[in-house]
């Protein structure tokens, strides 16, 4: 796909999601955590982009944004040619047959109430699809398609095993065939075994639906496995993109560099003989976000010029795009130079 001659599908231009935190019955005082803080991300048509980063970076927070579950403070949200934000209530509403999540934990996010045919056929009804045999029709067909057995349709959430209730939100959210599907850490709860076969079967339905994914996790593995792109994301800002292979074989931000040295490889040989890279301290604290590049806190490479300067989210070549003073490509002479 030629990115240079296709419209995106989504983007997110200068998105920012904060929450303002009261400290004290009697002081006043306010706090502003900033969990994202100047978004931009553009994701095309029947790619998938792997959001990637540490617990509470603001990875979910983009999902949640983009789906209008939470309204950003400032930006905008373009999905399809539409601005989300800006839409009423009523058209939004249309709209989301067209955008569609699929959550990391499916026991919370499935009404235990419901079978697995009221559960599927909750979404067709409620936006007036279909009804009576055809919905019937429909929804065997998902169940056919997410690989589970028609024999289950009368069974509730309790009765199935992890993998099987991710199948039945996978479902869920194919019913109205949309454009875009978010995936929140859709296999981070699963066995091994079983991520593989959620992330086989999520590649399958993008060919079949001609599905876009922004597939949101922690576990690299699973993001190499299925991405095209990924996009590293550090307290609210994404620090480097570029194409899944590309990432891995040459990372250009430090923070980048860390997240891959602790990728475990299959050859136990290969593991203990590699460089691990071991970050100091945790993740800052989003209310009080440092000054100048986030990561200076941490990075082995910083400089002055680090602690006192935000670097920019600079696109390179094949629209790779890195937020870094001094990217490791230059690292070894420039960083030495500057120190």
């Amino acid at each position: 796909m030629d990115q240079n001659k296709t419209a995106p599908l989504l983007e997110l231009k200068g998105v920012k999601k904060h929450f303002v935190l009261n400290h004290g019955w009697f002081s006043g005082e306010k706090k502003v955590l900033k969990a994202i803080d100047g978004l931009d991300l553009q994701v095309y048509p029947g790619e998938t982009v792997g959001l990637v980063g540490e617990s509470g970076c603001g990875k979910s927070t983009t999902g949640n944004v983009i789906m209008q579950l939470l309204r950003a403070t400032d930006g905008e949200i373009i999905f399809d040619g539409e601005n989300l934000g800006a839409l009423s209530a009523r058209s939004l509403r249309e709209k989301r047959k067209d955008f569609q999540i699929i959550f990391q934990d499916p026991f919370s996010s499935l009404n235990p109430r419901f079978n697995v045919f009221e559960l599927i056929a909750e979404p067709l009804r409620s936006h007036g699809i279909c009804s009576g045999n055809s919905l019937r029709k429909q929804v065997l067909e998902l169940m056919d398609n997410v690989g589970l057995s028609r024999l289950f349709i009368d069974r509730y959430p309790h009765e199935f095993s992890g993998g099987q209730r991710q199948r039945i939100g996978i479902a869920r959210a194919l019913a109205l065939r949309p454009k875009l599907i978010v995936c929140d850490e859709v296999v981070s709860a699963l066995d091994v075994s079983i991520q593989a076969q959620i992330l086989n079967l999520l590649t399958q339905l993008q060919e079949q639906y001609r599905l876009t994914y922004l597939f949101i996790s922690h576990g690299l593995p699973a993001v190499k496995h299925i991405s095209d792109r990924i996009a590293v994301m550090y307290l609210g800002k994404i620090v480097e993109l570029a194409p899944t292979a590309e990432l891995f074989r040459n990372p250009q931000h430090p923070y980048t560099e860390a997240l891959l040295s602790a990728v475990p490889f299959p050859d136990p040989l290969r593991n203990r003989r590699r460089r691990k890279i071991v970050l100091s301290g945790d993740i800052p604290d989003q209310v009080q976000v440092p000054g100048g590049c986030r990561f200076s806190t941490r990075c082995r490479y910083v400089t002055s010029l680090c602690r006192e300067l935000e670097p920019a989210l600079v696109t390179g070549v094949n629209g790779r795009a890195v937020a870094c003073h001094y990217p490791l490509v230059q690292s070894s002479t420039t960083v030495s130079a500057s120190a």
